[in-house]
């Protein structure tokens, strides 16, 4: 039986870091943590941490999310996240389901394809009867 070595947690943390790198995947991390039932505010500033950490490892931070991210952090230093799973509880309550999704700020490498035809070009003709 070969042995098996338990992966450290410092190599789990890199390959999460890694995997933050791609949007969908950081989205739905974030997304998870605020569905929990029993909310755990450190859990969300340290989500929101291992982001903007795989953003910043990508050279991918705007100086705007960092700004944000500044006062966001403050805020749920000085509240526990409170204000932010309240919102989450009375969306539930009203039938609504707070979701993270990506933004559509770029258009992809694999977006469908914007060439325009050279008859789109061209004006129609005009009839001179």
């Amino acid at each position: 039986m070969k042995d098996v070595k338990a992966p450290t947690s410092h190599s789990y943390r890199e390959y999460l870091i890694e995997s933050l790198k791609e949007a969908e995947e950081a989205a739905g991390y974030i997304g998870a943590i605020l569905e929990e039932k029993d909310p755990e505010p450190a859990l969300l500033r340290n989500a929101i941490r291992n982001v903007i950490e795989a953003k910043i490892r990508m050279n991918a931070l705007s100086e705007s999310a960092k700004e944000h991210h500044e006062k966001l952090d403050k805020m749920l230093t000085e509240s526990g996240g409170s204000e932010i799973y309240s919102f989450v509880e009375l969306l539930e309550a009203l039938g609504f389901k707070l979701e993270i999704t990506v933004a559509d700020i770029e258009l992809s490498a694999d977006s469908e394809s914007t060439e325009i035809g050279e008859s789109e070009l061209s004006p129609e003709p005009v009839n001179a009867s």
